[in-house]
């Protein structure tokens, strides 16, 4: 006879007690299924176990962001992680008009990319702001900060640019004691993020080491992703992540071991894992996170240090490459053909010190030579480097004959340990008295004035939002 035949001379009592350990059963699967946790890797403990500085997860189901991508004038990018599998979306709006809300695609988020979602906002006009929530299946993520973002303004050929500001840092160091070197910690000051958030920049320029991976982590993907995770959940990040557009380099700790160069052996893999946590808007080559950006009349050339880089220890002369032959090229025919007023080269290690030690470009003194006589022979007006690396914030000029200086910004570190320059290299004609900061430090960059007199502003703050050094460098002096 068969089952279902049977079920019908089975006595009531018996029925309904079959019905009560279905639903039991059905009320604990739910439950298991909400009730998920996030990898270890995604838990954050700082020094001291401050409340302030707990870094434990988000709760809720975001494991970290909401984070403002690249702005364009059609189009802005948006990104989220999620704990676990979630349809994910954002709805966006102008301030003030939420039932003119548009909404970006949805994503589902997996396993395999780290829960993580990239969601295109693309019903925007130039020169707008909007409001955003984060809709996970289908309902409003509460978030305690304020969720916004921006596009670019169409200003060529009707006004001057509008004026900006854009915050730089680099090094960040997220502690977490069970995989960490013993002794003292070394990350700390996440408060430096509120700092850097209440400054209300249009964008953040993360310029290397933004995050730290560890002896646990780069000989696989899943260590390489548990690492990106856990540095990106920290509670201090977030609000400046929902409300300034972000822009990312890498340098030796997010892409691979302490001084890694070419050799590298997974770098596919945090490359994979570079593109999935942040949101520039272009890769210039198939390897490497190369690319380029424009902010009203300024244009950013982010560069890649380590992909196509020979061993630091190698001798010096035309086989020791820094950046590789391709970058160059690239690099020389895009400053040539910008009409940008300021153009920022972005990369790591420092350019400008001619100090051969650590991982300075001086290091690569023929490829160095190279790229700054390119740039001369060019007469390529406006190019300025931004770099970090080195745990302390520095300025180097380097005095041409026959044309102008060129400026190396060095601004370092966010929350890793800060360092020293040896005492060499305060000696050399490059070092801007007055500039040197050792403890942690971000920069904050303002442009400003008409299109025929941009002038750039630097201040430096440190991590408790204490300006440090102010100067000023005006486009006409690039010339």
């Amino acid at each position: 006879m068969k089952r279902t035949a049977k079920l019908l001379y089975l006595s009531p009592m018996y029925k309904i007690s079959r019905v009560l350990l279905l639903l039991i059963w059905w009320i604990v699967a739910v439950s298991l299924s909400f009730g998920q946790v996030p990898p270890k890797a995604a838990s954050t403990t700082s020094a001291t176990s401050r409340p302030s500085q707990s870094g434990t997860i988000q709760s809720g189901t975001i494991q970290s962001g909401p984070m403002v991508g690249y702005s364009e004038m059609r189009e802005v990018m948006l990104w989220v992680q999620t704990k676990q599998p979630a349809r994910v979306q954002i709805r966006y709006y102008e301030p003030g008009n939420p039932t003119q809300a548009r909404l970006t695609n949805e994503v589902r988020t997996e396993a395999k990319t780290a829960f993580t979602a990239h969601l295109l906002a693309d019903q925007v006009e130039p020169g707008k702001k909007y409001a955003y929530d984060v809709l996970i299946e289908g309902r409003k993520a509460s978030l305690p900060y304020p969720t916004q973002f921006q596009t670019q303004n169409l200003w060529q050929w009707r006004t001057d640019p509008p004026a900006f500001r854009f915050g730089v840092g680099s090094c960040t160091y997220v502690n977490e004691p069970a995989v960490d070197r013993p002794g003292t910690p070394y990350g700390d000051g996440y408060e430096i993020f509120t700092a850097l958030a209440a400054q209300k920049p249009d964008f953040m320029l993360w310029t290397g080491d933004n995050t730290y991976t560890r002896e646990v982590d780069w000989n696989s993907r899943t260590g390489v992703l548990r690492r990106y995770t856990h540095t990106r959940s920290l509670p201090e990040m977030q609000p400046l992540l929902a409300a300034s557009h972000n822009y990312a380099i890498w340098d030796d700790h997010d892409y691979g071991p302490n001084d890694s160069d070419r050799s590298y052996w997974i770098k596919p893999v945090t490359l994979e894992a570079f593109k999935l946590f942040w949101a520039n808007p272009n890769f210039i080559f198939d390897e490497g996170c190369t690319g380029t950006f424009f902010w009203q009349d300024c244009q950013f050339f982010l560069l890649d240090d380590r992909t196509f880089r020979a061993p630091n220890e190698m001798p010096d002369g035309p086989e020791k490459v820094y950046f590789g032959q391709k970058q160059l090229t690239w690099l020389i025919d895009a400053l040539r053909f910008s009409r940008a007023t300021f153009k920022f080269i972005v990369t790591g290690g420092q350019v400008i010190n001619p100090v051969k030690a650590f991982e300075n470009y001086s290091m690569y003194g023929t490829e160095r030579d190279q790229l700054l006589k390119a740039i001369a022979d060019a007469n390529i007006p406006g190019v300025l480097f931004i770099t970090g690396d080195r745990h302390h914030t520095i300025v180097h000029k380097l005095d041409r004959p026959g044309t102008y200086p060129l400026y190396d910004l060095t601004i370092s570190p966010l929350t890793s340990g800060p360092s020293k320059p040896r005492p060499d290299e305060l000696q050399q004609p490059t070092f801007v008295d007055g500039t040197l900061v050792t403890d942690r430090n971000f920069g904050l960059f303002s442009v400003s004035g008409p299109l025929k007199d941009r002038v750039l502003t630097i201040d430096v703050y440190d991590q408790k939002g204490t300006k440090r050094w102010n100067r000023t460098i005006r486009a006409s002096e690039l010339k």
